[in-house]
């Protein structure tokens, strides 16, 4: 278990805000939570939860990057998407590992999680070249209307335990084709995953110059989550949960006149 550990760069201690390389948060006013193997009790890790300052930052920094990612060319877009699917190509056995023993699911299922998530990096590259508009004619003479496609800035994503990583990349890369940043509040009964994420994104992101692209912020959903529905700078909430939850998520995320996806059950 260590070796995995170690290759995903989870510490026996973690922090749970971070939007780039060496920007980890060094918080821990929010209280510590212990990632727990549900097949034998162990201890595997443990988390300090994000404060409302570390969401604060995060969301400021993940705002920054838009505003210049948003112009970045869709086809370049494409290219760091291209280069996570190859960083979860070499890390998907131990990426596969750590979901199966915190989130319980046989071994099978784990990597079988982290190839969905390769799978559709390799689908959104694709769609990195086909943000297609219409071209359409103008009553007025030697003019001529088209339709252009705009991101819509930094997005929230909440997932849930079931699918710790796979639901944050089919919303992820998604929006970075599209040129929009992420914020991802994990479960907190899966944070080390979210935190192994995170470790893959921060190289990935590195490499190509960019920080604030793909975020992390690991707390309580009466502080984060809630902050992120109310929040009028993020214009999209993704939520994958309970219907009960999902009915609060689109009131809320409504009422602000904000957009939100919900996949529940």
């Amino acid at each position: 278990m260590n070796s995995i550990l170690t290759e995903l760069g989870i510490k026996d201690v973690n922090f749970g805000a971070c939007s780039g390389l060496d920007k980890w948060s060094n918080n821990s006013d929010g209280g510590l939570i212990e990632s727990i193997n549900p097949a034998n009790g162990a201890v595997i890790g443990s988390v300090f939860q994000a404060t409302e300052s570390d969401y604060e930052r995060i969301v400021k920094e993940s705002v920054t990057a838009f505003k210049d990612f948003r112009k970045v060319p869709a086809p370049v877009r494409g290219q760091l998407v291209r280069e996570m699917a190859d960083a979860l190509r070499k890390k998907k056995n131990a990426l596969g590992s750590l979901v199966s023993m915190e989130m319980g699911k046989i071994k099978q299922e784990g990597d079988g999680e982290v190839q969905e998530m390769i799978d559709i990096a390799d689908f959104a590259v694709g769609q990195s070249r086909m943000l297609y508009g219409k071209t359409m004619h103008s009553e007025r003479p030697d003019h001529r209307m088209y339709e252009q496609w705009h991101p819509l800035g930094a997005i929230g994503v909440i997932s849930a335990f079931n699918f710790p990583v796979a639901v944050w990349a089919w919303n992820a890369f998604i929006a970075a084709i599209c040129g929009d940043t992420t914020i991802w509040k994990p479960s907190s009964s899966a944070p080390l995953c979210a935190i192994a994420v995170q470790n893959i994104c921060n190289e990935v992101m590195d490499n190509n110059g960019y920080t604030g692209i793909f975020s992390t912020i690991i707390g309580r959903g009466s502080i984060v989550g809630e902050k992120i529905l109310n929040d009028k700078r993020i214009p999209l909430v993704s939520f994958t949960g309970s219907t009960n939850m999902g009915r609060h998520v689109s009131s809320t995320v409504s009422e602000r006149f904000g957009k939100s996806i919900l996949e529940l059950g």
